[in-house]
């Protein structure tokens, strides 16, 4: 296997993270469901909680979607919470299983729509808000596509939250101790990570935007940009997550949520 910088397009991104999506959806859910919860909404790895964040502004009475919503957790604390209309959507068949196994576990019956979030089987304006926390926009190649769709959705003064990994974070390894301390990588290299079998294959893909290329994306769709929240970790998180740590995360921000607009 190689791993490392390289190019990926956006059906190959699509066909490769939908397949390494479906085979790990049972391992994810075991290591990190624990953190997750079967129904919490929790924005990144620093563990701030929409229900202490509040950045959808969520009310009784509106209609709301998440993309890249794995097995469904966010949304479905969202059902929960507040008396709203609410799907779940994903790519991953496997990851939509899990949320399935969650439903009748907790007989809960939030819906699950497989979809990908360049390509949302939805009206014009269907929804109030549109949110996705890291399962979509780090993966797909088209970002400015899934801005551009989760626009089209949202009716007029709709909210449009996205969490995703901060650019900065790119710069390092993806080391949580001081060995993650030192820049490795060019801010400006936006070649995606990848990584291929033995045969090329690609296998997986993380895609990487600095803050500028971020910002001009919600713009192009016609977007405003709200807010840019970074996260501090909170010294009540003692926990690590690949690169995120707790020595990391009290230096630097290790998550960005863009929260914007519609008019």
């Amino acid at each position: 296997m190689t791993a490392g910088p390289g190019a990926a397009g956006p059906r190959e991104s699509v066909e490769a993270n939908r397949a390494w999506w479906d085979a790990e959806a049972d391992e994810y859910y075991l290591e990190h469901g624990a953190f997750l919860g079967d129904a919490g909404f929790v924005w990144g790895p620093e563990g701030w909680t929409e229900a202490e964040l509040g950045l959808l502004e969520l009310a009784d009475g509106q209609r709301v979607l998440e993309i890249g919503g794995g097995a469904g957790q966010c949304a479905r604390w969202v059902s929960q919470a507040y008396a709203v209309q609410i799907a779940s959507s994903d790519l991953s068949a496997g990851m939509l299983t899990v949320g399935q196994e969650i439903n009748e576990r907790h007989g809960t019956r939030l819906p699950l729509v497989q979809c990908d979030g360049c390509a949302l089987p939805f009206a014009d304006g269907s929804f109030d808000v549109v949110f996705t926390s890291y399962g979509a926009v780090p993966f797909v190649a088209d970002s400015a596509g899934l801005m551009a769709e989760a626009a089209r959705v949202l009716r007029p003064g709709g909210r449009f939250v996205f969490a995703t990994t901060h650019a900065l974070r790119w710069c390092l390894p993806d080391e949580p101790g001081v060995e993650g301390l030192t820049v490795r990588h060019s801010y400006f290299d936006r070649r995606p990570y990848v990584e291929r079998d033995a045969s090329g294959r690609l296998e997986y893909v993380e895609h990487h935007r600095t803050i500028g290329d971020r910002v001009r994306e919600v713009v192009a769709a016609g977007l405003t940009l709200v807010d840019l929240v970074e996260p501090e970790w909170p010294a009540r998180n003692e926990a690590v997550w690949g690169g995120w740590s707790p020595l990391r995360g009290r230096l630097i921000p290790g998550t960005a949520i863009f929260v914007c607009r519609r008019d």
